[in-house]
């Protein structure tokens, strides 16, 4: 298998690892969301951190390499683990005030789907087009 081969799964992997743990965050806050305001934070802060991390990958790779000690795979891989790393630390340290807004829609989705699950009447409809009507006449 040639180096290039094996970088590319070695980064594909990464990224789908990557994913995974944010699609378990994100379950973990529709099942257990209401009740748990920390697995709320929790995946707000960590897409904030991959927004982050997206906005700093294209500012730091223009930042020369050191000719002598730098360049090749193994600096890529390091680059690409850094930027991810100083995307989790500006996020976890007050961030840019995304979080603050995934975190707002999550409740707010999540207060819509539990109405959404409340059992109607099935007259309700009708008690309510009635309530409307009353007084129009």
């Amino acid at each position: 298998m040639s180096p290039d081969t094996t970088m590319a799964l070695m980064q594909a992997g990464q990224q789908v690892a990557d994913k995974a743990g944010f699609a378990v965050k994100q379950s973990a806050v529709g099942k257990n969301g209401a009740n748990d305001p920390k697995a709320v934070e929790s995946a707000a802060q960590d897409f904030e951190a991959v927004m982050i991390a997206e906005m700093l990958k294209p500012m730091l790779e223009t930042v020369e390499v050191d000719s002598m000690f730098g360049g090749g795979k193994g600096e890529e891989i390091f680059r690409g683990m850094m930027v991810q790393e100083y995307g989790k630390m500006i996020a976890k340290t007050g961030g840019i005030g995304i979080a603050d807004h995934v975190k707002a829609e999550l409740i707010r989705q999540q207060g819509q789907s539990a109405l959404n699950s409340l059992p109607m009447p099935a007259n309700a409809i009708e008690n309510l087009q009635k309530d409307m009507t009353d007084g129009i006449e």
